[in-house]
C-alpha cells in the first residue's frame, strides 16, 4: 500500500499530496474512467504502458524525477490512455484537477512543463497521423510554403497565394526558384482585396478580416491565439488537397505548438468569419500563467482532449479487424460527446453509419456488409439517417472484446 504525507508550495498554497508507492505497485490503468488525478513523479521510476507506444517504439517507456503521469486524461476529463504501474519503490506529487489553477499560479515551472510536455505530444501525434491517415508528414519548414503559394493559386484564391508567396521570399530568401516566387506574388498583388492586418507584438487583442491566412503551415510562428469571435479553419495541404482538420470558433485555442516549440507551423489557419482574437507570444506567456491562471487552464484542457483524441485515433488504427474499428470508432465519438458509459439510456448520434466507417478507415465495399451485421445485432439501429444507440454500455463491452482480441493476436506474432 502507498504511503502518503501533505506536501506544500513556497507559499502555502498549492497543497499536492506526497504518495510512495512500492515496486510493481499498479496506479493508473488504461480505459479506467472518472479520472481526476495526475502524477508528477519525485523519485524512482514508473514504467508507462500504451498499445500505441509499443507499436511506434517497440518498447514501453519508464518516466524518471520531473515527468508528469495521466495528465492528458485528467485534464481532458476522458478515461486514462495508459496503464502505469512502479518500476522501482517511487515517490510521486498528486495533483487533482481542482488544483491545477493554484498549481499555474504558485509553481509556474511545473505549470510551463506540463503545456511543453503537451505542445510536444501534440506535434508527434500530428506527425504519426499524418503520415498514416495523410499520407505526408507535418511540414518540415519554411521550404513548404511554396507548396501552399502554389495550391491557393491553382484554386484562384488570390488572398491566400499572396500571402504564402510573400511569406516564402521572405524565410526562403537564397531559394533558386526565389525570382519565380516573386514574379508570381506581384502577378497576384493586383487581386488581393483583403491582407492580413500587421499588429505590434505587444497587441494582444486583434481583429482578422475574413478570407485571409492568418498563418501557413511551416511558416515560423512565436504566437498562439484564443478566439473572441468568428471563426477559423485548420487545414493541411496534402498531394495538391486541402484537409480540413478542425473549424475552430469563440473559446478555442491554437497555434499553441510553434508558440511553446519554436517550431514551424503545423498546420494553416483560415479566417472563415471576421475574428477578433486574444494573442499571446513568447514574451507574455510566463506573465499569463501569473495573471490568468483560469486561461491558461483553458488552454491545457483544450491540448489536453486533442491529445487524447489524438492517441485514440491512432490506437483505432492498429485494430485490424474492420468491425472492431467500427466499435471503437463509435466509442470514441460518445466518449467525446460525455455520453455516460455505465448505463443503458439511449442515445442518438450527430452523424450517420457512412461517417462512422470514414472515421474507422472502412472501405465503401466492407461498408454496406458492416452495417448489416451490427442492424442484425440491434445494438445499433439508423434513425433519419443518424446512428441510435440503445445501450452506450454494450459499445464499450464490444470494443474492449475486439480489443483484446487485438492485444492477443499482437502477443502471439510477437512470439513468432
Amino acid at each position: 500500500m502507498p504511503g502518503e504525507s501533505g506536501g506544500l508550495s513556497a507559499n502555502n498554497q498549492f497543497q499536492p499530496a506526497i504518495v510512495k508507492f512500492v515496486k510493481d505497485s499498479l496506479f493508473v490503468v488504461e480505459g479506467k474512467t472518472n479520472t481526476d488525478k495526475f502524477y508528477i513523479i519525485q523519485e524512482g521510476k514508473v514504467r508507462i504502458i500504451r498499445e500505441v507506444d509499443k507499436v511506434v517504439r517497440g518498447k514501453d517507456i519508464l518516466a524518471g524525477p520531473g515527468d508528469i503521469i495521466a495528465a492528458v486524461s485528467v485534464m481532458s476529463g476522458f478515461s486514462y490512455i495508459e496503464t502505469a504501474t512502479a518500476y522501482t519503490d517511487v515517490t510521486v506529487l498528486v495533483v487533482e484537477r481542482k488544483q491545477y489553477s493554484n498549481l499555474i499560479r504558485d509553481n509556474t515551472p511545473i505549470a510551463v512543463r506540463i503545456i511543453q510536455q503537451f505542445s510536444q505530444r501534440l506535434r508527434t501525434l500530428d506527425d504519426m497521423l499524418s503520415r498514416l491517415t495523410l499520407s505526408a508528414a507535418a511540414a518540415s519548414g519554411p521550404s513548404h510554403l511554396l507548396k501552399i503559394a502554389e495550391f491557393y493559386a491553382s484554386r484562384r484564391k488570390p488572398n491566400q497565394a499572396f500571402y504564402a508567396y510573400q511569406q516564402y521570399t521572405v524565410h526562403c530568401p537564397q531559394a533558386a526558384d526565389m525570382e519565380d516566387a516573386q514574379r508570381k506574388m506581384e502577378q497576384f498583388a493586383p487581386n488581393v482585396k483583403v491582407k492580413k492586418p500587421v499588429y505590434p507584438p505587444d497587441k494582444m487583442e486583434r481583429i482578422y478580416p475574413a478570407d485571409c491566412l492568418l498563418f501557413a503551415e511551416g511558416e515560423p510562428g512565436d504566437e498562439l491565439y484564443v478566439i473572441q469571435e468568428g471563426s477559423v479553419k485548420i487545414s493541411k495541404i496534402v498531394n495538391n488537397q486541402e484537409v480540413v482538420l478542425a473549424v475552430l470558433r469563440k473559446g478555442d485555442i491554437f497555434g499553441e505548438m510553434a508558440l511553446l516549440e519554436d517550431k514551424p507551423r503545423a498546420a494553416t489557419a483560415e479566417i472563415v468569419e471576421n475574428c477578433t482574437v486574444f494573442a499571446v507570444n513568447r514574451a507574455n506567456f510566463t506573465g499569463l500563467i501569473k495573471t490568468s491562471p483560469e486561461l491558461v487552464a483553458r488552454m491545457t484542457t483544450l491540448m489536453a482532449e486533442r491529445i487524447w483524441l489524438m492517441y485514440r485515433q491512432f490506437a483505432n488504427t492498429m485494430i485490424t479487424d474492420p468491425m472492431g474499428r467500427i466499435y471503437d470508432a463509435l466509442l470514441i465519438q460518445l466518449e467525446k460527446e460525455r455520453v455516460p458509459l455505465n448505463t443503458n439510456h439511449p442515445y442518438m448520434c450527430s452523424f450517420g453509419f457512412k461517417e462512422l466507417a470514414d472515421m474507422a478507415r472502412v472501405s465503401p465495399k466492407e461498408r454496406d456488409s458492416l452495417l448489416r451485421k451490427i442492424l442484425l445485432t440491434k445494438r445499433i439501429n439508423i434513425v433519419q439517417s443518424k446512428i441510435f444507440v440503445s445501450d452506450p454500455s454494450d459499445v464499450l463491452k464490444q470494443t474492449n472484446y475486439y480489443r483484446r482480441a487485438q492485444q492477443r493476436s499482437n502477443a502471439a506474432s510477437a512470439k513468432r
